[in-house]
């Protein structure tokens, strides 16, 4: 069975700018994969170009089974996109922003009347049909714009930041339908910077600075950090990190809710030397053990490994 997406050395450029460099990775049928980066790491400007919006530069995107350079047209009936701003219509109606979209789509009759009864009970909007969308709660413009997208019943759904914004009731009810749409067959493609939400995800790809830095599921990125990782918690979180950043046992040093997450070199000398670093600046610490890494610090650790975030 061939991949929803095959990419091979896709590449954006912008002048002298590189915004997407030489990536390749492929989703399998029914997967969900999903995309993490820091703000400016090329994320939304791949998917442009897989979703036909943008042109790559060099390197070739295959969704659907067509090419997106050559084949654009069939390529976008194909799919469905979903931004992080909904792509919605404020001053129409609900019902009225189905109706349009089935017409930018070529969904029509019977087939729209009941597509559009799905959506509607969907996303829980049976009795607010005739509401503006302005006039809507995010967590109902999300399952309204989640709807629209896939009014056409697409085999690929691209999702660009979905739930930026939404409370987290919302959002763990918009991932229990994306779990019923890959279960029913249809490849979801989501980019996110909710560490929570790319549990949820089959395989993960992680750019940084245009690039490709990792790519597996969930469980094997979290292995993939070999230095030792130590949770402190002192009176002053803040003034910890700032004391122990420049420390040379010390790799990477964050906050992490009220503790303080440490990356170090060598766990034997950091248990030692961190206590006493806290109390030469007058800090308690109240406790300190080793932890399995999260999502987070394996996120954290591997762009700090690729030179960091893109700065700007």
């Amino acid at each position: 069975m061939p991949d929803a997406v095959s990419v091979r050395s896709l590449t954006r450029r912008f002048g002298d700018f590189v915004a997407v460099d030489r990536v390749s990775f492929d989703v399998a049928e029914g997967e969900i994969f999903g995309f993490l980066g820091p703000n400016g790491a090329g994320k939304t400007t791949t998917i442009k170009m897989l979703t036909g919006l943008l042109r790559p530069t060099e390197g070739q995107a295959i969704v659907a089974g067509h090419d997106v350079a050559r084949e654009v047209a069939i390529v976008k009936r194909n799919l469905g996109y979903m931004s992080q701003q909904f792509s919605l219509y404020a001053d129409l109606t609900v019902e009225e922003n189905i109706r349009l979209f089935g017409g930018l789509y070529g969904v029509t009759g019977a087939r729209l009347t009941a597509r559009r009864d799905w959506i509607l009970e969907m996303a829980g909007l049976s009795h607010h049909r005739t509401r503006l969308t302005a006039e809507l709660s995010l967590g109902w413009k999300q399952r309204l714009a989640l709807g629209c997208a896939v009014l056409h019943e697409p085999p690929i759904l691209f999702l660009d930041e979905p739930t930026s914004g939404v409370d987290p009731v919302s959002r763990r009810n918009f991932w229990d339908l994306i779990y019923d749409f890959a279960e029913a067959g249809t490849t979801v493609f989501v980019s996110t910077h909710y560490m929570e939400e790319a549990e949820y995800c089959h395989r993960l790809a992680l750019m940084n600075r245009g690039r490709l830095i990792a790519l597996d599921r969930p469980d094997r990125l979290r292995g993939a950090v070999q230095e030792p990782l130590l949770e402190l918690r002192t009176d002053n979180p803040a003034r910890a990190v700032e004391a122990l950043r420049e420390h040379p046992v010390v790799l990477e040093a964050a906050m992490f809710g009220r503790a303080v997450h440490l990356l170090v070199r060598d766990r034997d000398r950091a248990m030692d030397e961190v206590p006493r670093v806290l109390r030469s600046a007058g800090l308690a610490c109240e406790a300190l053990e080793v932890i399995p890494p999260s999502l987070e610090d394996v996120f954290v650790a591997l762009v700090r490994r690729e030179g960091g975030a893109p700065v700007g």
